[in-house]
């Protein structure tokens, strides 16, 4: 596997499975910033949450991934479906195409180029068994982070998620959402040796009729299969 494809693959996951791995306990922090009213972070997060109420969505992204101590980043583009509770495919398209796929139970990584699929348990990767992270089941963020709305610009505000449990993996999300729609527009993720993966997202499309297998894969013949250690 090339080096940029560790670097972007290993982001999505980590971007994935953030809302897990902290399993399921407490409750969003009304606001630890006293100069925001906690009523406008309620209102905030229950938009979100209904936005994110439709059976599926599908949307394009624009990915960034940067590791610090090496000084690199690069970057990946394709489109993103989900389907409630817990299947998720994200095509690449540029710089090489790829695929990954779960049906919230296994995990699969084609690589098209390398006549490639990497097999995994997802539960193993996403802890909870809900594959999709909190892009599938948004409650999720209620109950593992601590939420502060940290800026509001013209058109988005700007929310940083701190987890109840923390890694040396992940350090805190952050999150800007659309005042006009309550679309979650972009996605930043950060480590504890400051790491950053930025996820970009446009083209929203909701309810569109996604078949269950659409979410599993079948290994073309002549592919290697590659199982991928939790």
């Amino acid at each position: 596997m090339k080096f940029k494809s560790v670097i972007l693959i290993g982001c999505l996951i980590l971007i994935l499975s953030v809302s897990a791995v902290f399993g399921e306990q407490g409750l969003v922090a009304e606001s630890l910033q006293s100069n925001v009213p906690a009523a406008l972070l309620k209102e905030i997060i229950e938009k979100i949450e209904t936005r994110y109420s439709a059976s599926s969505f599908s949307a394009a992204f624009f990915q960034e991934s940067t590791l610090k101590a090496m000084e690199i980043t690069d970057s990946a583009a394709g489109k993103v479906y989900v389907k409630r509770p817990d299947r998720l495919r994200w095509e690449y398209e540029s710089p090489e195409r790829q695929i990954i796929i779960t049906d919230g139970k296994t995990l699969w990584i084609f690589k098209p180029e390398d006549r490639q699929v990497m097999i995994g348990n997802a539960p193993s990767f996403f802890k909870d068994g809900k594959g999709a992270g909190f892009l599938s089941d948004i409650k999720q963020i209620r109950k593992n982070f601590n939420i502060l709305l940290t800026a509001e610009k013209e058109t988005s505000y700007i929310l940083k998620l701190f987890p109840l449990n923390k890694t040396m993996d992940f350090s805190y999300l952050q999150l800007s959402i659309s005042k006009a729609t309550s679309d979650i527009i972009q996605i930043n993720t950060y480590n504890t040796y400051g790491d950053e993966t930025r996820i970009m997202l446009s083209d929203f499309q909701y309810n569109a009729k996604m078949e269950d297998s659409f979410f599993t894969f079948t290994p073309p013949e002549n592919t290697d299969i590659l199982k991928l250690d939790p």
